[in-house]
């Protein structure tokens, strides 16, 4: 009965205090909008896009910046697995929950948001370095948008040159029937992402062999008891899974892989 009546109590709180806040900004936004239509007695914004012809072609610039900046938002997320050390983490966390046999624990929104945030730690030189030489100069209208893109993608450049191998770029740039390069600064940008990628994958598929290892004797074990005890009905899984879990909280495992897993990009 108690927390009924508490219940009842903050409704009719928060139902106050929503009609305190509408009829103290009522006349605010009336005032901010003379031409704001009256309906019922509240003042209402009116929202409107249009399209205007133009003489002037600084406005097409600014509609075509608007434009390029909207897809380059849209691409962001795709961006940051291409480029970054997200792919590698989050295909290593994926495998670990395979191998542990958890299911679905850790859940894809605690292996998206790890992979996430360990991901700007990997990339928090490059991205202070992008910070420094790109960004702030930019704002501060010292240097052109051309070079602000130029000091922005060679940190990246060269994050991804150290994690790609040598075998990977050949074949794409045979694919894309390039000259031999001499440098580094003779792979286009279009050449360098498709074999970063390929080899952070390679390298992940790796990390996560070892890391099954492990549990893979685990669960052999469990089975030949279980086999030798005539326990064949018995899902090796149920008996496994706590010892996986025991064993891997002895070792201090999320320390070891996580750890193990940010210097694999030194």
């Amino acid at each position: 009965m108690r927390k009924n009546i508490q219940r009842y109590i903050l409704t009719a709180s928060a139902f106050l205090f929503l009609i305190s806040a509408i009829l103290l900004l009522r006349p605010n936004l009336a005032a901010a909008q003379p031409g704001a239509q009256q309906q019922g007695g509240l003042s209402i914004p009116k929202i409107s896009i249009s399209m205007d012809d133009s003489s002037r072609p600084k406005d097409v610039g600014t509609s075509l910046q608007i434009l390029f900046l909207l897809t380059i938002l849209s691409l962001a997320p795709a961006i940051l697995m291409m480029v970054t050390s997200f792919t590698r983490i989050v295909v290593v966390l994926s495998f670990f929950r395979q191998a542990l046999g958890t299911q679905q624990l850790p859940t894809n929104q605690i292996i998206i948001g790890l992979s996430l945030f360990l991901t700007f730690f990997v990339m928090s030189p490059v991205l202070k370095k992008i910070n420094a030489e790109a960004l702030q100069p930019y704002l501060s209208q010292q240097i052109s948008q051309a070079e602000a893109w130029e000091k922005t993608i060679t940190p990246l450049r060269g994050f991804m040159f150290r994690q790609t191998r040598e075998k990977d770029l050949a074949l794409f740039v045979e694919l894309a029937k390039l000259k031999r390069p001499r440098k580094p600064d003779d792979i286009p940008t279009s050449v360098l992402i498709p074999s970063f990628i390929i080899s952070e994958l390679k390298t992940a598929f790796q990390i996560g062999f070892l890391i099954y290892l492990p549990f893979l004797v685990v669960d052999m074990v469990v089975s030949s008891v279980l086999l030798s005890m005539g326990m064949m009905m018995l899902p090796p899984i149920m008996i496994s899974l706590p010892f996986k879990l025991i064993f891997f909280v002895l070792i201090d495992g999320w320390n070891l892989m996580v750890g193990s897993l940010v210097k694999s990009f030194a």
